[in-house]
């Protein structure tokens, strides 16, 4: 029996007198919002990876050589498997397409092995990913969305298109539109997709070596953003770069995020570059927010079975400072494996994880099944936000993505070396489902706005100014409207790739007809803020967006 005082249980008194103790949590803790629906119970894979191509349309892949999928390959195709002993001849799909205006997948065929690998879209609106294992860690493969039903749209793959093995490495898209590919296990160094003849090489990069802790790693999938300079930040287990890779140099050294831990794979935090503002000052600001990962010495407790409670603590370091340094704050769930995914707002999404243990097979305990809002532009003391649950642990190999009309596509989780269903603390998990930001509860519908004009994927000059009408079927506060695009990126093992997020400059709005209004906005001036490709578009009226548009900057 509860032991109880004065009519009240003794845990929940217990909880009231915590919460007194730490007042900028009493608001987080009950503070709940958003809504979780299951799309499809099975897709046949465990998404590992994603990405959101121009078409609405999301290309997911798993791994090759661990069996059979559950979804067939059609027309009776078959791919030879010479990694997997026990099934030699492979009828089943390791990579889907699905569609989201149809709520259905098409399976799709890739050949070699896309275990642990990377990728960005480019310019073009294809999907270029890099890397793998075994017969795939040097290949690079290319999905291009097609026209139509898109029904014979499939991958092409490239032997030899890479010069070193990437296996967990990071790709980012560089202002040319070329792809730099950044480490991977065993590989201190980069190399650039498509190659140039003064570029058909490997390029050493010692930081990676000088991060690297000995028999745990901590630098895989290390978090590279494009500075606003043209440089990259990398960031890798516990400090930063900012690194000029034109001329193989390292331009700054950021201070060691403060308590040394390690942020990257296996102890797996996650990353964001927080929305650009200001684009057409002379000086823009550039801010890295780092959350999560685990304990240095956590993978190998882990692997001994005792498995050490996650990181709560976030770094925000402001990348453009002379003299930058970390601000730390505290997460309200600590979290290892979480996503990070920045919605049409600004706001930061942080989900899917675990409490306990590390990114590995079977090295995740304790799922956290609330997303937490960061707000960025709130105060210090209130920037978190607990939302409303999940049901279905989101462990390691889970991923998650920003769809257009502004829901997040959650899939994936299969701590294990094949797929496994019985008998297991996390059985691998085949569905897909969404959360849905409080923004699109039914009583924001009359602040809603929605886009009008341009049509979608129209195409637009750097520095182009760009009347965008739009209709709010209610009320307008015309001072709390701006314009956001959004590049997609490319998720695997907690972090998105390209992501990127910029609030254009606007003028004022002003109403052009019964609910209709226009808002002058200028689109960034050059490729170091926004590369050449294809971004999702959004009007945000008192932080409720619309459904996006594709637009191509170019």
């Amino acid at each position: 029996m509860t032991t109880r005082t004065t009519g009240i249980p003794f845990l929940i008194l217990g909880q009231l007198l915590l919460l007194l103790l730490q007042p900028c949590y009493r608001k987080l803790a009950y503070a709940v919002g958003g809504n979780w629906d299951l799309l499809i119970s099975n897709i046949g894979i465990s998404a590992m990876h994603m990405q959101l191509l121009n078409n609405d349309r999301v290309i997911m892949y798993d791994r090759t050589d661990f069996g059979a999928s559950n979804i067939s390959l059609p027309d009776g195709k078959c791919r030879n498997n010479p990694n997997d002993l026990a099934l030699k001849l492979d009828c089943t799909a390791h990579s889907v397409e699905y569609d989201v205006s149809t709520n259905s997948v098409r399976p799709l065929m890739v050949q070699t092995d896309v275990w642990c690998s990377s990728g960005s879209a480019t310019s073009d609106g294809s999907l270029v990913q890099t890397g793998g294992f075994n017969d795939g860690e040097n290949v690079v493969r290319v999905f291009r969305p097609c026209n139509g039903n898109g029904s014979t749209c499939d991958w092409k793959e490239i032997g030899g298109g890479l010069i070193q093995s990437r296996w967990y490495a990071t790709n980012h898209i560089l202002p040319d539109g070329r792809q730099i590919i950044i480490g991977g296990r065993e590989a201190f160094n980069y190399e650039f997709y498509p190659k140039t003849a003064s570029t058909n090489s490997v390029f050493n990069l010692p930081f990676l070596q000088q991060t690297n802790d000995p028999r745990e790693e901590n630098n895989l999938y290390p978090f590279v953003f494009l500075n606003v300079d043209g440089n990259l930040f990398i960031f890798a287990n516990d400090r930063a770069i900012l690194f000029n890779y034109m001329a193989n140099t390292v331009v700054k050294t950021y201070p060691q995020i403060p308590g040394g831990d390690p942020r990257n794979y296996p102890s797996t935090g996650s990353a964001v570059l927080l929305p650009l503002k200001n684009l057409q000052a002379q000086i823009i600001q550039a801010e890295v927010l780092v959350c999560g990962g685990t304990p240095r010495g956590s993978y190998l407790n882990a692997s001994s079975g005792n498995f050490l409670g996650a990181l709560n603590t976030c770094g925000r370091i402001t990348i453009t400072d002379p003299n930058p340094q970390w601000i730390m704050e505290t997460m309200p769930l600590a979290r290892t494996m979480g996503d990070m995914v920045i919605l049409p707002n600004g706001n930061v999404l942080i989900l899917n994880g675990a409490a306990a243990g590390t990114a590995g097979w079977e090295l995740g305990r304790s799922p956290v099944l609330s997303p937490v809002i960061y707000r960025p532009d709130n105060p210090f003391d209130s920037r978190f936000e607990v939302q409303n649950s999940n049901t279905i642990p989101r462990m390691y190999h889970s991923t998650s993505i920003l769809i257009r009309d502004g829901r997040v596509l959650v899939g994936g989780s299969n701590p294990h070396a094949f797929y496994n269903f019985t008998g297991v603390l996390y059985p691998t998990e085949l569905s897909l489902e969404t959360f849905s930001p409080s923004y699109l509860d039914p009583e924001s519908a009359n602040s809603r706005p929605r886009i009008i004009a341009p049509a979608s994927r129209h195409k637009i000059k750097y520095g182009q100014r760009v009347n965008i009408r739009f209709t709010v079927p209610g009320s307008v506060n015309r001072d709390v409207v701006n314009v956001t695009m959004v590049a997609p990126g490319f998720n695997t093992h907690s972090f998105t790739m390209n992501q990127r997020m910029l609030v254009l400059f606007s003028g004022n709005v002003t109403r052009v007809g019964k609910s209709a209004y226009k808002i002058n906005s200028v689109f960034p001036n050059s490729s170091n803020l926004a590369p050449a490709g294809y971004y999702l578009l959004f009007v945000v009226h008192q932080d409720i967006p619309s459904e996006g548009i594709w637009v191509r900057i170019q």
